[in-house]
């Protein structure tokens, strides 16, 4: 009888238990459905944003000028490699085995001088985008945390290579005249 007892005391507080639990998940789940009610985002083109602000014709003119510089040198440094090993293979015959040496490998320097130099433009050129961009991608990240803030949104999407697919407007908005404005 006493087990009878026992038995029923613990099948009943077990069901009180799972009773209080349920009520609770139906609280927070309320609570919840009311919360992505009130849910608000915006949404830009990051690209078009930082396309339109005033410094960056200008960056990307001299990134622009500074690549056609490394450009021209490089074709100047490609002629110069070229000349000497179309003289190389015209005097190679009569060349003397030392000399011929000599010059090949001279030309294996200018070549690896060359690919060098390559390498060092195009890490040199990266650099420059970076150092021209950072203070406009800084400048508009911090209008768009304004913007998100000044709006009460809980974030900002970026919409470039397709990425957001489909934006409910109701729920969502653009937010790229604001961080225009805020950029001024």
């Amino acid at each position: 009888m006493k087990k009878l007892f026992l038995s029923l005391f613990f099948v009943t507080a077990t069901l009180c238990a799972m009773a209080q639990d349920m009520s609770v998940a139906s609280q927070t789940s309320a609570v919840s459905k009311q919360q992505v009610q009130t849910f608000r985002f915006g949404y830009l083109s990051y690209q078009t944003a930082l396309q339109s602000m005033p410094g960056y014709a200008l960056a990307r003119r001299k990134l622009e000028d500074l690549r056609i510089k490394y450009d021209a040198e490089m074709k100047r440094v490609e002629e110069e490699f070229n000349k000497k090993y179309e003289d190389f293979l015209e005097g190679q015959r009569d060349f003397a085995p030392s000399i011929r040496q000599k010059r090949q490998a001279e030309l294996q320097e200018l070549m690896e001088k060359n690919i060098a130099f390559k390498k060092e433009a195009q890490r040199l050129l990266a650099k420059a985008e970076t150092e021209a961009y950072d203070p406009l991608r800084e400048k508009l990240a911090n209008a768009i945390l304004v913007v998100g803030k000044e709006k009460g949104l809980a974030f900002i999407l970026n919409t470039d290579n397709n990425a957001v697919p489909y934006i409910n407007v109701e729920m969502g908005e653009n937010v790229a005249e604001a961080v225009s404005a805020a950029m001024r």
